[in-house]
């Protein structure tokens, strides 16, 4: 079935790589980049989001989309074999695809375009059982409300949602891109008074990540960009 195949991999530096001599850091973050850089054209988006000191468990992910399954795999492969990978763990990984919402009149599954927008927040999310109980109508009544309040209250915030039953642990995965956090902050506790967040079983863990390129992101791992740019 035609679709995106739609992932976030997280990454968290060991302290201990700061140690290393500043020259062969360089070297680590370089080779990294550029194989990210190799590998952009091959997907539908691939783009770097930091996290460094909001998430102590994470330092930058990965928003990755596209079409072949495999060149997941390739991609990671090819960042294994890098001096940094040494350095560095996964310690969240979420896929999912795309499909048509049965919520809208979309027959075909929505392709996930990013806006560009400079935030981008990131969360599984799993609802409970009993939502599916529930009858047709009484679960479309609760999306309409659900769609409406994003679309009419919080415009300048873009919803990708995709799907992850039977590929991995959760049933959902949800990105927001928004201008500033605290936005999205605003969109969800107006949320909290919908029909449909009633039946929200998990939404955590939840991660704000700031968009820039991957050269930026790997030089806030040991800030040597931000000492120089001081000196200077």
């Amino acid at each position: 079935m035609a679709g995106q195949y739609v992932a976030y991999t997280f990454f968290h530096l060991d302290p201990a790589w700061r140690r290393l001599p500043v020259e062969e850091r360089e070297a680590h973050r370089d080779a990294f980049a550029e194989v990210v850089e190799e590998f952009t054209p091959q997907f539908d988006h691939l783009r770097t989001y930091s996290t460094s000191g909001v998430r102590p468990e994470t330092d930058f992910f990965l928003w990755k989309i596209t079409e072949r399954y495999e060149t997941l795999g390739e991609l990671g492969a090819a960042l294994n074999a890098t001096p940094l990978a040494a350095w560095l763990r996964t310690p969240y990984n979420y896929l999912a695809t795309t499909k048509a919402s049965q919520y809208t009149q979309a027959r075909r599954a929505r392709k996930v375009l990013p806006q560009g927008s400079p935030y981008l927040v990131v969360y599984p999310f799993v609802k409970v059982r009993p939502w599916y109980e529930l009858p047709p109508e009484v679960r479309q009544r609760a999306m309409d409300e659900h769609i409406r309040i994003g679309r009419e209250e919080f415009p300048t915030i873009h919803n990708h949602t995709t799907y992850s039953f039977g590929i991995d642990d959760q049933e959902f995965m949800t990105a927001f891109e928004c201008d500033e956090p605290a936005d999205f902050m605003h969109l969800m506790l107006r949320l909290r008074d919908s029909e449909a967040s009633r039946y929200t079983e998990r939404d955590t863990p939840i991660f704000v990540g700031q968009l820039m390129p991957i050269r930026e992101a790997l030089s806030r791992l040991d800030g040597v960009s931000a000492l120089v740019e001081d000196h200077d």
